[in-house]
């Protein structure tokens, strides 16, 4: 597991990674689908074996064909998941970044859930030797532990997952393979006439359909998995999963024919187990649900750190703990998302009842991701019947378990709408006051500033701010600057050095890309570097630099002066200084209500956001941050009358 170009080739470790990486998610659905199905109504033959046909045609329609045959080849130079595919398709629609910020906030909901729901219908097993004793302090102590170690990696922990998963899956094939030898009738579930008929008789149909869905949640956890593990682990490996979840599903069918006209309200998963094996299994069963958390909750920072780079959210502190390529920690995120689980727990109190949460959360992201793949076959020039009719078969599908999982929305499913809502809201204040104030930011030519410029940095009677003078632009056209940059170089207080650079980042499809480009706009005295960077870049500004200033010295483009002696290992960094710019919504604009409180959200918001310096990889010492006011609309129609001479009240 030391490097992703050995997990991502198809071996056996590959293989064996993936199970634990990709199908922790899918893979416990066993603990709780069938639960639910059963939940609060009588047993019949045909509930069993359509419900299980339905799950069997779910597990084969949405997550084989959709996911692993289809939406795996919509990859992004080998990366996957929801951003990934936005990223390649944005240029198309411009309203398909309201797709894919639906879909991420969606996924992160899922992030929230999942873990409380698993980890709890895990432990809730407790209850079958003593109905009263207390799951709810067992199930946030183990989320407590879950969400501590994600400071420390999982280099370590990562390499237990896929044999875990191994033994979880065979486990569960076992057990329904045992049950299915004994009412074998069970295997009619195979028939897609018994899914139909269970639908069509059964007057809680919808609420039916809604349980089933719970079978297929991993999937969209599988495609943002796959630049970890490659497409052929992940397809290869499906077959074995597959194979165990339907013969675990068929022995849970097959017991629940064994209690016809029965309410059963116990966990069906583990009613599987002979008493004697019954708490090894919860001790499996935990461990699964741990790894399946993990899975998701990692997830959901790359999701988070992608969205970062496509700017759909503000920059927060990112962490590296081990050299595993795509690992990362970011705290935050970790923080809110182990109180959002255990408000989840608190609130729901029965993981029977968390699925009407958990269904909604990830059929929205389904359903935004058919969209953008269909943007995507579109790109690709795909023929039209096939991108229509894949298209059009997906969404049908996605849009009735939809359906089915609104009617919930009142029994819970409105904590996934507030949690995504919440996240939504974030996104919109984000982009909308980056839209303000790019409107609103004045460009002008640096051309017309040359002989100031070359003046101002001979001029000896200005006392030297720095040797080089560094400023971050967010111009893409390379002889254009803002002019608020140009207003602190030579008016706000003028400052003279040897050299000014312009750094401009632009993120680029490629997830891993790492280019840069070199314009000597001013010769040896304005440069300007615009670096290429992949969405799962970190953005190491003070790293590039070094390199560029290396490179350029080395091919002679840079003479080797007392000006560039950071270069030399022994004095360090050396005179460099970094300006960071921040626009403030200026007193002297006219209030426009709307964006007065956007821009002042942000301003918000940013107290809990990474600074310059530690999003760009800044020393601190070498920072300098200056404020810039942003006129929106300059006030206006202001008339003073000018008096002779000064005016007296009379009292």
């Amino acid at each position: 597991m030391s490097s992703n170009a050995n997990i991502s080739k198809l071996s056996f470790a590959g293989l064996l990674i993936t199970l634990g990486i990709v199908y922790g998610d899918i893979g416990t659905s066993p603990l709780y689908v069938m639960g639910a199905v059963v939940s609060g109504v009588k047993i019949s033959e045909m509930l069993a074996i359509g419900s299980v046909s339905c799950v069997i045609w779910t597990l084969t329609l949405t997550t084989t064909v959709k996911y692993i045959f289809i939406t795996l080849r919509a990859d992004n130079k080998g990366e996957g998941g929801i951003f990934s595919l936005f990223s390649l398709v944005k240029r198309q629609r411009k309203w398909l970044i309201i797709i894919a910020i639906i879909g991420g906030a969606m996924m992160m909901a899922d992030g929230i859930i999942t873990p409380s729901i698993t980890v709890s219908s895990a432990i809730d097993a407790l209850k079958i030797y003593n109905s009263e004793i207390p799951t709810i302090p067992i199930v946030i102590v183990i989320l407590a532990i879950l969400f501590f170690v994600q400071q420390f990696g999982t280099d370590f922990i990562g390499r237990f997952f896929g044999p875990v998963m191994l033994v979880w899956f065979t486990m569960i094939g076992v057990l329904g393979f045992i049950q299915v030898i004994e009412f074998p009738i069970i295997l009619k579930a195979f028939n897609p006439y018994y899914a139909f008929e269970v639908l069509k008789d059964n007057p809680k149909g919808l609420a039916l359909l809604g349980a089933i869905f719970l079978c297929t949640t991993g999937a969209e956890a599988l495609y943002s998995d796959l630049g970890h593990c490659g497409r052929r682990n992940i397809q290869i490996s499906w077959i074995y999963v597959k194979a165990c979840l339907i013969f675990n599903y068929l022995g849970q069918g097959s017991f629940l024919l064994n209690h016809i006209n029965q309410d059963f309200n116990q966990s069906v998963f583990y009613a599987l187990m002979p008493q004697w094996f019954l708490p090894i299994g919860i001790i499996i069963a935990t461990s699964a649900s741990i790894v399946a958390s993990q899975a998701l909750i990692s997830g959901s920072f790359t999701l988070v750190s992608e969205g970062i780079s496509l700017n759909l959210f503000p920059k927060l502190t990112v962490q590296y703990p081990s050299n595993i390529k795509g690992q990362l920690y970011i705290p935050l995120i970790n923080t809110l998302f182990f109180f959002g689980c255990v408000a989840v727990v608190l609130f729901f109190q029965d993981p029977l009842a968390m699925e009407a949460a958990y269904g909604l959360a990830i059929t929205f992201t389904m359903l935004m991701t058919t969209i953008l793949l269909f943007y995507y076959m579109n790109l690709k020039k795909i023929h039209p019947a096939f991108k229509y009719g894949i298209t059009g078969l997906f969404a049908t599908i996605e849009l009735v378990f939809l359906i089915a999982n609104i009617s919930k929305i009142w029994h819970g499913g409105y904590v996934t709408l507030i949690i995504a809502g919440i996240i939504i809201f974030l996104n919109y204040i984000w982009i909308r006051a980056y839209n303000i104030k790019s409107k609103h930011t004045q460009y002008v030519k640096l051309l017309h500033y040359n002989e100031q410029l070359v003046s101002l940095s001979k001029d000896l009677t200005y006392p030297k701010f720095a040797t080089h003078l560094v400023y971050l632009t967010k111009s893409n056209i390379e002889d254009e600057v803002e002019k608020s940059i140009l207003y602190s170089i030579l008016q706000k207080q003028p400052k003279r050095a040897d050299c000014y650079w312009l750094i401009n980042v632009q993120v680029v499809e490629d997830p891993f890309r790492m280019d840069y480009h070199v314009n000597s706009l001013i010769k040896d005295d304005f440069i300007r570097v615009t670096f290429y960077l992949g969405f799962r870049v970190q953005q190491r500004i003070s790293v590039f630099l070094r390199q560029v200033v290396t490179d350029m010295l080395q091919k002679g483009e840079l003479k080797y002066t007392e000006k560039y002696h950071f270069m030399k290992e022994s004095n360090g960094v050396g005179d460099f200084q970094f300006i960071y710019l921040e626009d403030v919504l200026s007193y002297e604009s006219e209030e426009n209500i709307l964006e007065k409180f956007i821009l002042n959200a942000q301003i918000a918001i940013k107290k809990w956001t990474a600074n310059p310096e530690k999003w760009f990889g800044l020393d601190t010492s070498v920072v300098h941050a200056e404020k810039v006011p942003l006129i929106i609309r300059p006030i206006s129609g202001v008339t003073l009358n000018r008096l002779d001479k000064p005016f007296i009240e009379e009292h």
